[in-house]
């Protein structure tokens, strides 16, 4: 048998507590059978009452709802975003309006500015058609 040496457990709000209804639940019921209640600051909230104890199940089921809620908004936003690893192919018809521009005589740099890229991919195109 449990001691009883709490008369009172405080916290900041109902959310802090757990993280589903059945484990706000259970948690209730487990500390209103060592006799011990519940206060809850933010929505100041004494379980010792009758009509607390029914603000509490009330509010549990919203926090529930709302942590679904937000649950569910991310798993929308990680499903939106999934995104292909890596670089975006070059289109092979600016490859070749590379590779022309190299075989003209153009520079790199020129080569990189004249047609919108990176001197680094014009670089690994001109090493890729001397080899």
């Amino acid at each position: 048998m449990a001691r009883r040496e709490i008369d009172l457990v405080a916290t900041w709000a109902v959310d802090r507590l757990g993280r589903s209804l059945q484990n706000l639940i259970g948690f209730l019921n487990e500390i209103n059978a060592k006799g011990v209640d519940l206060y809850l600051h933010q929505q100041a909230l004494d379980t010792s009452t009758p009509s607390g104890r029914a603000m509490f199940g009330m509010l549990s089921v919203f926090a529930d709802f709302e942590r679904e809620m937000i649950r569910s908004r991310i798993m929308a936003g990680l499903a939106r975003s999934q995104k292909k690893p890596g670089r975006p192919a070059l289109d092979p018809d600016k490859v070749a309006r590379i590779e022309a521009a190299l075989k003209s005589g153009l520079s790199i740099n020129a080569t990189a500015k004249k047609l919108h890229v990176g001197v680094g991919t014009v670089h690994r195109l001109k090493t890729r058609m001397a080899a």
